[in-house]
């Protein structure tokens, strides 16, 4: 008992900071990825923090992040990834944790792996039920913050990274992908597998009908003055891991500058996919502990964005004002009755608003 409490009393604080972002993508005419985060599972908080540049603990129960990227076509893949993330939510509600389970590493993977098999079973079934058998799938990755460790679950090519200015960035998951297993067999060098045409095949997920999911799981330390990336292949189907690099060295020290930064470097590269990231920075061990630092203020999950609906240009809307005025002279002299006028009108209004 007495070295229980002496290991708990010399275990690193942690402090984190994070923020997390999503993108539509040059091409796509709709977000299906999803995102959710925790900064505390014990508090049932599924919020960001409204200021990325401010650390807070990790306490008891410890904090989560989430990302699922749908497939399907239509809205079935951004169906497949709500389903994904809002699982897992339930899956971790604060009663729901049991106190043996954060402690012990087996207990531990067997959670966050059964939630992603639950996610499975939920989207097979909303899938036979209404949208009629038809296929609809997603990849996930969950990282779990707790007690100074990442440990993190996945299915399918959402990445998980982990940068530091003295290794910089490393890959600590793997995808499951035709690719890879080209890569892992000796057929294909890894510096080819960026440009391959089959990088989009993947060979597990959830949702697919014809097997269950089978997610992996990675454990590391985290360590002071490092950034976990999740991110969705979005990202890293358009940059390269050393152009993610080099975008995160120049950037790091600034969460949500360098958040856009990788959007943008994905979108300049023709982000050809939806893009969505989230980004967890430890802190050094120095930083001041305060009430400024233990105390996020929070905000509401961002929501994705949409494309803005087109206001007429004004030339068109002086263009217009023309006629109107044309319109009543010509009533005015005995022209077109006033009704069919007015339809007129408002057709032509419809059309230049559109």
């Amino acid at each position: 008992m007495e070295k229980n409490i002496k290991e708990e009393t010399n275990r690193p604080v942690v402090r984190l900071r994070l923020g997390a972002q999503t993108h539509m993508g040059c091409v796509r005419t709709n977000n299906e990825d999803n995102f959710l985060v925790s900064t505390d599972l014990a508090a049932g908080e599924w919020v960001l923090p409204q200021d990325s540049r401010q650390f807070f603990p990790l306490n008891g129960k410890g904090a989560m992040l989430v990302i699922a990227d749908g497939m399907g076509g239509l809205d079935a893949g951004e169906v497949a990834s709500q389903i994904a993330v809002d699982t897992v939510k339930e899956w971790f509600a604060p009663e729901r944790i049991a106190e043996e389970t954060l402690h012990d590493e087996q207990r531990l993977r067997a959670c966050l792996c059964d939630a992603i098999k639950e996610a499975d079973r939920r989207i097979k079934a909303r899938s036979k039920k209404e949208q009629g058998g038809k296929p609809m799938g997603t990849t996930v990755v969950v990282a779990w913050l707790l007690e100074g460790y990442a440990n993190i679950a996945w299915c399918g090519d959402s990445r998980a990274y982990l940068y530091n200015t003295v290794s910089g960035l490393v890959q600590k998951t793997k995808d499951h992908s035709y690719v890879q297993e080209l890569v892992d067999s000796g057929q294909l060098l890894p510096e080819y597998a960026f440009d391959h045409p089959d990088s989009n095949i993947i060979t597990r997920s959830l949702g697919n009908p014809r097997k269950a999911a089978e997610p992996d799981f990675v454990r590391f330390a985290l360590r002071e003055e490092e950034t976990l990336l999740l991110c969705t292949d979005g990202l890293n189907g358009m940059l390269r891991d050393e152009e993610i690099e080099a975008l995160m060295q120049e950037n790091c020290t600034q969460p949500d500058v360098c958040l856009k930064k990788l959007i943008q470097g994905a979108l300049d590269a023709g982000g050809h996919d939806n893009v969505t990231l989230i980004l967890c920075q430890t802190a050094p061990n120095d930083t001041p502990v305060n009430a400024e630092t233990q105390q996020p203020t929070l905000t509401t999950h961002a929501e994705k964005e949409k494309p803005p609906r087109r206001k007429p240009a004004r030339w068109l809307l002086g263009v217009l004002g023309l006629l109107l005025a044309g319109g009543l002279l010509w009533l005015f002299l005995g022209g077109a009755p006033a009704d069919a006028w007015k339809q007129k009108l408002i057709q032509w209004y419809e059309q230049i608003e559109k």
